[in-house]
């Protein structure tokens, strides 16, 4: 039985006899091997940190109860968010379950129907703004100055500190820090709470950090206006842990890369049909990064021990999964049982 993020790390947490006790099962997901993408990228061992068994299916679940919980402490009775899907899917369910309103903004058109699934089942009111994310996290950051309501996008520290439980997580399968570990980043809070993670665990792995090549700010150091990617996730063209990531990628000798969407649907391909892994695309975004760094540099991890972080499932993105597979070549076979087998 899944114990849930505050129960299980409750030493590490900012937690007091006031919060409240609050869990859907989020964390302790799997670090999946992947031997076949490994020889691809040339390393040891590749695993894959597979947070679409979270909750709602995305690593927002870890920082999102957190954050719910320390804004009931706090005496919140609504929380309010941007999102490009995944914090609305998360922020929806746990206020659900403690029983507080959910308002959430996305941007129009920017957000895979599964994900707004998501939050519209569990009760959230969801208001769409015509512009994209950075526009929308500018209005909820306005919207709960104004009113109060507790913001519970990842420039709330608490979403980061939950977050962070991963690298936890990391260290106790494996029993030590990976040599490298790389993860997508759009705005840029998962990169920024893994390094907290790891260095409060007194370690130091090579953090890649890897973007879309159409909404890839920190890899070219200055904002994107109108940033474009197949995966939405990420579409994100200022990145409000820009500060966080930076830091992250220096105090750790990485890198941030940027990735072709046509890079990300070989990589989504591969996770699929060579790991058994369905993602969301812009999980595939690490892999394609390990890939094309791996290709432009022929032994860069050789003997080493990477990790990739998957922050969604599949079934958050089903249309790409659908417009993106190769034509299924069914064949229709009467109802006889040679013919079918021929």
């Amino acid at each position: 039985m899944r114990r849930g993020v505050l129960a299980r790390f409750a030493d590490r947490l900012p937690l007091t006899a006031r919060t409240p006790t609050l869990t859907l099962g989020e964390g302790d997901t799997p670090l999946i091997a992947a031997p076949r993408l490994a020889r691809e990228i040339g390393c040891r061992f590749l695993w894959l940190k597979f947070e679409g068994q979270n909750p709602t299916g995305s690593f927002k679940d870890r920082g999102m109860v957190l954050a719910i919980a320390k804004a009931v402490e706090d005496g919140a009775t609504a929380a309010v968010c941007a999102s490009t899907g995944n914090t609305s899917a998360s922020a929806a369910a746990y206020c659900a379950v403690i029983g507080i309103a959910c308002r959430v903004v996305v941007p129009d058109g920017k957000v895979a129907l599964g994900k707004l699934a998501q939050a519209v089942a569990h009760g959230a009111r969801i208001v769409v703004l015509r512009g994209n994310f950075d526009e929308a996290l500018i209005a909820v950051r306005a919207i709960a100055k104004k009113t109060g309501i507790a913001l519970v996008n990842s420039v709330n520290p608490y979403r980061i500190e939950g977050q962070k439980t991963a690298a936890f997580e990391i260290i106790e399968t494996l029993g030590h820090a990976p040599d490298g570990l790389a993860l997508p980043v759009g705005n840029a809070g998962n990169i920024t709470a893994y390094w907290k993670g790891f260095r409060e665990a007194g370690t130091k792995p090579v953090l890649y950090g890897i973007q879309a090549a159409g909404a890839a700010p920190l890899v070219l150091g200055t904002p994107v206006a109108h940033p474009e990617t197949i995966a939405t996730a990420i579409r994100i063209g200022n990145p409000a842990s820009w500060a966080g990531a930076v830091a992250a990628r220096d105090e750790s000798g990485g890198l941030f890369g940027k990735v072709t969407d046509d890079q990300i649907i070989e990589a989504y391909r591969m996770l699929a049909s060579g790991a058994g892994v369905f993602c969301e695309p812009a999980s595939a975004a690490p892999v394609a990064g390990l890939l094309q760094l791996s290709r432009a540099q022929p032994g860069r991890f050789a003997g080493q021990e990477l990790v990739a972080v998957l922050t969604g499932h599949g079934l958050k993105d089903p249309q790409t999964a659908i417009g993106s597979a190769p034509p299924l070549g069914a064949v229709v076979a009467p109802g006889d049982l040679e013919e079918a087998l021929r």
